[in-house]
């Protein structure tokens, strides 16, 4: 018989090595807690940031449309596409209000666009995502709506041209209605 190996009540440390089994049990479910707390954390993280990115984007769809609109005061009119938006041939030379047409952060997708009904002009873009946002407050003063947002389709980057004031001429009848701002249609969704 082998000396040390075995003792009369079995094997050597076999009490022992039952608690090492149950440390190392506690010790991967401790890991994995830890682990899926980090997850969660990454996940609002990145969520956060696609957030800011939706803001600082359809801010710039919003600032190219504008600028698009502004660019000849006396025939001032809304871009028809995207591309209009990406290279603006009313000039000489190409004017890019836009660098590019920029893919909508929580989807990956194309931004949906918001057209006037009258001309079919674009107005604004939206997210199609029909996810709650996390942010709910300090928005810019042009963003406050968004606070009451239940999703980042409510989320609606629109330009809304100023009301064009008209004064009577002397062939035109005086009590001729003033035009208001042009409404922007709901969006397709």
């Amino acid at each position: 018989m082998p000396t040390g190996s075995f003792t009369p009540q079995g094997r050597a440390g076999s009490g022992q090595s039952g608690f090492t089994y149950l440390y190392v049990l506690m010790l991967i479910a401790l890991i994995g807690m830890g682990l899926a707390a980090a997850g969660s954390l990454w996940h609002t993280d990145a969520q956060r940031a696609r957030e800011s990115e939706l803001l600082y984007i359809g801010d710039q769809y919003r600032k190219a449309i504008r600028n698009f609109y502004e660019l000849d005061p006396g025939q001032p009119r809304l871009p028809k596409t995207v591309d209009e938006l990406l290279e603006d041939r009313r000039r000489p030379s190409i004017v890019r209000h836009l660098r590019r047409a920029y893919r909508d952060p929580i989807t990956g997708e194309e931004f949906a666009l918001i057209r006037t009904p009258d001309t079919q002009g674009i107005a604004g873009v939206f997210s199609r995502s029909s996810a709650r946002p996390i942010k709910t407050a300090g928005f810019l003063p042009e963003d406050e709506a968004f606070s009451q947002a239940a999703s980042y389709a409510d989320w609606q980057f629109v330009f809304r041209p100023p009301a064009v004031p008209v004064t009577p001429s002397a062939s035109a009848p005086a009590n001729q209605p003033v035009p208001s701002r042009p409404s922007i249609g709901a969006p397709a969704r």
